[in-house]
């Protein structure tokens, strides 16, 4: 089954473009040009991943990203003007897991919807044997953590995180005990150059852990801020 991607920008050639290339790629495009158009394929639909443009008209890209985080934990891009960081911000905080900047070339959006899509496929755990399940667990203080099945558990309960929370965490319990920096967790995520303002999707992303862990940055159970350098959790 090929993967669903959902494709959202009022501007019609760049849709049109985004989708045959996608299209090319042997991906399932659902594409519209408004918010409200697509809200009831969201709905209906199961999908991989969403590519949602800020400037929509009636509702705008942020909305439409915080109400399918309210329900789904698949990956978003972000299509953000040109050098417009505060909008980055804005769409990591409300869940998005990337962004790509006006005008772009449609070979690196392909690219970084590959990259989103290799860390949130889940695998069927029934394929796998035993000691392969075994070896995919993470365990730190009443966390669990499948890196074959992408699930997380937090005191037996499920932790939904997104594709971006699971990468840092996954990062983070495979190094426990080692001090991990801002740059290494960019690198390794988004295999893209870091520069000093990345350092605030990094943060953006760990805030949004600690909440969901329950965890403090003064009375850390989980994760650790080691100041000018970076995070870690503790052995």
């Amino acid at each position: 089954m090929p993967d669903k991607i959902l494709v959202i920008d009022d501007e019609r050639e760049i849709s049109d473009l985004i989708e045959l290339y996608l299209q090319n790629e042997n991906y399932e495009v659902f594409k519209f040009y408004s918010a409200k158009e697509a809200l009831a394929c969201i709905e209906s639909t199961e999908l991989d991943l969403a590519i949602l443009d800020i400037m929509l008209p009636e509702v705008n890209g942020f909305a439409l990203c915080q109400k399918i985080r309210e329900r789904h934990t698949y990956p978003i891009i972000m299509l953000t003007a040109k050098d417009a960081e505060t909008d980055k911000i804005t769409g990591l905080t409300l869940g998005a897991d990337d962004y790509v900047t006006k005008p772009f070339r449609p070979l690196e959006l392909v690219a970084r919807v590959k990259a989103q899509l290799r860390r949130y496929k889940r695998y069927n755990p029934a394929q796998a044997s035993s000691q392969e399940q075994a070896s995919d667990l993470l365990l730190h203080s009443g966390l669990e953590m499948n890196t074959g099945t992408h699930a997380c558990f937090l005191n037996g309960k499920p932790l939904p995180l997104t594709p971006t929370e699971f990468s840092i965490l996954r990062i983070l319990l495979e190094r426990k005990g080692k001090v991990v920096s801002s740059e290494e967790l960019f690198h390794e995520i988004w295999k893209d150059e870091y520069y000093s303002k990345s350092n605030n999707t990094i943060t953006i992303h760990i805030r949004h852990l600690r909440e969901k862990l329950g965890d403090t940055i003064d009375n850390p159970k989980y994760i650790t801020t080691i100041w000018g350098v970076g995070y870690k959790i503790e052995t």
